[in-house]
């Protein structure tokens, strides 16, 4: 795109960026996910389905999704935990992954080889794509690389950020999203708030099909509860942070989760949210310090020292146990979630309060 090319809204922008940056590069190049830490937290998701299978009656078959399954670590190691201490809650599993990438799906049909005779992955383009039935479903930093659109606050209203070349320019809104925080927080004149119509609409369809269909979602990213407003975009190229609208297709570009606005979107849709708590919170609750124990026990000294330093690294709350959050949805009368015990869910027509957030990589 050139400096004098019509300005494009920032959500075209993201969209075609990072389209172009999965389907030529690896990302795993640039940055790396809790999965590829350590085997502990694939681990202890396998143990979260298990749990939340039975909580949901042992429904077999049932549906096991995975958003953005990345290389496809995390399903493997959930399968692996599940085929050895839950064989038939692996045998009632119909696993799907929503991958649009060929590349990451060929590498995620080799991490799952193992178990292809028995849960047969299927791969579909999107989360509307999944088959009815009971849901146990799972995105893990799916939802930060959805595009967003930037609205800046003025005294007559709305601006847009959009796109010309490498620099962003503002124009009166004209085509504001039909649903979500636009229409209801209370942003001081001049700060940015950020919308992730995607998200948003997943959200939304994600608790119209739990409400009556059944099952759990949970959503695990880097973002924040509140609901808040701020810049959040970022990108990462060769491991290093750049301008996001330099060369695009070149880095990963991602926004902070809005959490609350997904939260709000999923009771619109008719179920129940969990959370957000922070990843630390939810690692805890799911036992990752004595699993890291037990993996470092009879260890020589530098593995022991490495398995309990990916654990600091998933829970700390300076590191990504603080950064991320997690959430689940669940139908309304489901009382109990793994990793949320002693929560209150919110139920549909419950909403909170604004705040302001931080800009990513800051506070």
């Amino acid at each position: 795109m050139t400096r004098d090319a019509a300005p494009i809204r920032l959500d075209h922008f993201m969209a075609r960026a990072n389209a172009a940056y999965y389907s030529r590069r690896d990302p795993f190049a640039d940055f790396i996910t809790s999965p590829e830490i350590s085997q502990m937290f694939g681990e202890l998701l396998g143990a979260w389905v298990a749990v939340t299978w039975q909580r949901m009656g042992a429904p077999d078959p049932f549906v096991l999704a995975e958003a953005g399954p990345g290389r496809g670590t995390l399903m493997a190691d959930a399968l692996r935990l599940l085929s050895r201490v839950a064989p038939a809650c692996y045998a009632a599993a119909r696993v799907h992954m929503v991958e649009t990438s060929p590349r990451l799906r060929q590498a995620q049909a080799a991490a799952l080889a193992a178990h292809a005779d028995v849960v047969a992955p299927v791969w579909l383009d999107a989360v509307p794509d999944l088959p009815p039935g009971p849901l146990v479903f799972i995105a893990n930093e799916f939802l930060d690389a959805l595009p967003i659109r930037q609205f800046v606050r003025t005294a007559h209203g709305w601006d847009e950020r959009m796109v010309t070349g490498e620099v962003f320019v503002t124009r009166p809104a004209t085509d504001l999203p039909a649903f979500g925080p636009l229409a209801t927080r209370d942003v001081p004149e001049g700060e940015v708030l950020e919308v992730c119509e995607g998200a948003l609409c997943i959200a939304r369809q994600l608790g119209a099909r739990l409400s009556h269909g059944g099952g759990v979602a949970l959503f695990i990213d880097y973002g924040y509860d509140g609901p808040g407003w701020g810049d959040t975009l970022q990108a990462l190229c060769d491991g290093r942070p750049a301008w996001p609208l330099a060369r695009p297709g070149t880095a990963d570009l991602t926004a902070h989760v809005d959490f609350a606005a997904l939260a709000t979107a999923a009771r619109d849709g008719g179920c129940a949210t969990w959370g957000s708590v922070t990843q630390g919170a939810f690692l805890s609750a799911l036992g990752l310090f004595p699993r890291a124990a037990q993996l470092a026990r009879n260890q020589p000294g530098d593995v022991a020292r490495q398995i309990n330093e990916a654990a600091q690294r998933l829970a700390a709350p300076d590191r990504m146990g603080g950064l991320f959050r997690v959430m689940a949805m669940t139908a309304p009368d489901m009382t109990e979630v793994a990793g949320f015990e002693g929560l209150t869910p919110l139920v549909p027509g419950r909403a909170g309060m604004g705040q302001r957030h931080e800009r990513a990589g800051e506070g």
